[in-house]
């Protein structure tokens, strides 16, 4: 007899989330019976055409968006990225020098804004970053004190992907709308246009568009049970922004290219889900978040939470723990079947940036380590995490 393969416990789900087995079924029937391309007009094309306009109209609705403001494309990366250089490059094409142009990001945004920001400082744009609260939160007075009248573009992330806190982005909102009206003398101001990744929101946090005011939303299917490399990217109506790729016309011109059905279906299937499940998801995923907290308080009294508990996400722990390194720890325990992780899985960074911008130690954010929870999750495992927290060496 073979000895049964240990169950092991998944707890990275910020980084993935295992597709959800409706969507797939959803998904199944465009990879090879209504196969089409949506551009053609014959009945095969016209099929795939009417599923991809039908999954907007069902993202639409549940942001409370229109469907003309929802560009598909392959995902959170290309969003932010697609964001930044279309409202850039619209404004060069209209006259702009790129060095007369100033942004505004925090110092915990995602690799493709932070990266993307820094690129458009190397040819010759100004950037300030915004200080972040020890509770991992905008600072929201010195946001205020960055602002300038050739501010463009401010990008802020609705909830951080490594430490789950959730940003004040009605008042970064407010904030904007108040500088345009007493400072620029002008509340129709197009500029400065704010961003938002909201890929890790998506899941927990309600998003109605018409209420938050938000120019640009980036959002991610691989985070809310749904397909990898499909992602949409929320433009608000009569905001001009340039294709980050160029072709033909599709997605309004947008973002051309064959647009992927199954992928598009299921990110539409995934998202109508993980709404009907949200409030009951979420309540349930809280209280295992901090029974997690409890119980590695408990046992290991020198662990440090960080980020406000507060403001956070459901499903987020982030602690440091005495340990040799956090590299080492994820290892340690991954070989007892956990799967965790140190930082977001798209930096490149040895530490975390993110945890240095709150103040910490060097062994503080030597020692941090990244879990987060899902459906999947049960107490249980909670239970055999922590026991194995505590031996690490």
């Amino acid at each position: 007899m073979f000895n049964k393969k240990p169950r092991r416990i998944y707890m990275d789900y910020a980084a993935a989330t295992p597709l959800e087995k409706k969507v797939k079924k959803a998904m199944d029937k465009y990879w090879d019976k209504d196969f089409g391309n949506a551009g053609a007009i014959h009945t095969e094309g016209t099929i795939a055409s009417r599923a991809i306009e039908e999954s907007r109209k069902t993202i639409a609705d549940i942001l409370n968006a229109r469907p003309e403001e929802i560009i598909f494309n392959s995902g959170g990366t290309e969003s932010n990225n697609a964001a930044i250089f279309g409202v850039l490059d619209n404004l060069v094409e209209k006259g702009m020098k790129i060095e007369d142009m100033h942004l505004i990001t925090s110092k915990m945004e995602h690799p493709s804004v932070l990266n993307y920001f820094e690129y458009f400082q190397r040819r010759g744009a100004s950037l300030d970053l915004v200080d972040i609260t020890e509770e991992g939160i905008i600072d929201l007075k010195h946001f205020r004190e960055l602002l300038k009248p050739n501010t463009v573009l401010v990008s802020i992330m609705f909830v951080n992907n490594e430490i789950g806190t959730i940003q004040p982005m009605e008042e970064i909102v407010r904030i904007i709308r108040n500088f345009k009206k007493k400072i620029l003398k002008n509340h129709q101001s197009v500029t400065p246009v704010l961003h938002s990744d909201s890929a890790q929101a998506l899941l927990y946090v309600p998003l109605n568009t018409l209420k938050l005011g938000i120019d640009l939303i980036s959002l991610d299917a691989q985070k809310i049970y749904g397909p990898k490399g499909a992602g949409a990217l929320y433009v608000r109506k009569g905001l001009e922004i340039n294709p980050l790729i160029v072709g033909g016309s599709q997605e309004n011109g947008k973002r051309p290219g064959t647009p992927n059905t199954p992928l598009v279906v299921g990110f539409a299937k995934a998202l109508e889900l993980s709404t009907q499940e949200q409030k009951k998801e979420t309540e349930r995923l809280t209280e295992l978040r901090n029974y997690f907290i409890k119980e590695v308080f408990k046992k290991i009294p020198k662990a440090d939470l960080n980020g406000s508990l507060e403001n956070r996400l459901p499903n987020n722990i982030n602690i440091s723990v005495p340990a040799t390194n956090n590299d080492f720890s994820v290892i340690q325990l991954d070989q007892k079947g956990i799967a965790c992780s140190t930082k977001s899985a798209c930096s490149t960074q040895k530490y975390s940036y993110v945890i240095r911008a709150l103040g910490k130690t060097e062994q503080q954010i030597a020692n941090s380590l990244r879990f987060t929870l899902g459906k999947f999750t049960t107490k249980k495992d909670i239970d055999y995490t922590v026991k194995c927290l505590t031996q690490l060496k």
